[in-house]
């Protein structure tokens, strides 16, 4: 309980210097703690059971290149931790799992984004590492990439896109990739993906449900090309809500619907991005960058 009453403490004393934007260095006295290392790997989440797939392949990966250090996990979706505590699963915040660390003698962690790309998810995440960095919570405690966080990431991103083409994809048919989109500006790395795969292969493209490139302008492309099958696949690291009804529902806008009945034979892949090596060792990757200043 008194464990529990600190953690709830450390949280809120966050929240309060994470609106408030206060600047403060933690004090620590004593003897320093012992170094104990810690990866927290922080992913949207999802309910869907399927999404597991991808969480658990990511897990293994990173657990199976780092076996000697623990790994923790925190999910910053409030809706789907939400729900999924409606059925009894109870799934931590950043801020939580971050006190929890602290509160379990961690003294320096690697805060890994699972994330796509660097969008509004990604930065709230960098201003709660930085919070617990002011206040002082650990030693050392630093933040991974996302997935496209520079320009050898697009050209890795890009290799993995096409590993993982339909096997049976003939060179006429077009591969359709579909991302989340966003309206903050890093949404740029999606038409800019789109780009570089084009210059590989025209019939393999990148859109997005909420951002640009957008389903219209995929159309006019497809039309262009000629094609007549379309594949369509999840460019998120979950085959999740997105995946399963704004690409592959039944709904009448769903991606596949439309497409469909603008004359396209069309066919889904629910797969997400982390149910693939390819794109997983990005990550990977990535989290090698923070772990190398706690040597």
């Amino acid at each position: 309980m008194i464990k529990r009453q600190r953690i709830v403490v450390f949280c809120c004393i966050l929240t309060f210097v994470f609106s408030a934007g206060i600047s403060f260095a933690g004090s620590q006295h004593g003897d320093p703690a012992d170094k104990k290392v810690g990866i927290l790997l922080v992913a949207f989440g999802s309910s869907e059971e399927s999404a597991q797939i991808s969480f658990e392949n990511i897990d293994q990966k990173v657990k199976g290149t780092y076996p000697d250090i623990p790994v923790r996990w925190a999910f910053t979706s409030h809706i789907i931790r939400k729900k999924l505590a409606g059925q009894g699963k109870q799934l931590d915040s950043p801020q939580v799992a971050l006190a929890k660390m602290s509160d379990d003698g961690f003294t320096h962690v690697a805060v890994q984004s699972l994330h796509t790309i660097g969008g509004a998810e990604f930065h709230d995440l960098a201003r709660i590492v930085s919070s617990f960095r002011i206040m002082g919570a650990f030693q050392s405690i630093l933040l991974g990439y996302p997935l496209l966080g520079t320009q050898e990431d697009m050209k890795k991103a890009v290799d993995a896109l096409f590993a993982v083409l339909p096997k049976e994809r003939q060179k006429d048919e077009a591969v359709v990739f579909m991302g989340h989109g966003t309206h903050h500006p890093s949404n740029g790395f999606y038409a800019a993906l789109n780009f570089q795969v084009q210059l590989e292969d025209p019939n393999v493209l990148i859109g997005t449900v909420e951002g640009y490139p957008d389903l219209e302008l995929i159309q006019s492309l497809l039309k262009k090309r000629g094609v007549k099958k379309v594949y369509l696949l999840p460019f998120m690291s979950v085959a999740g809500d997105h995946a399963k009804n704004d690409m592959a529902g039944d709904e009448e806008d769903s991606w596949k619907n439309i497409l469909t009945k603008a004359g396209y034979n069309c066919e889904t892949i629910l797969k997400g991005t982390a149910e693939f090596d390819q794109f997983t060792d990005i990550w990977v990757d990535h989290l090698a960058e923070p772990l190398s200043h706690f040597k």
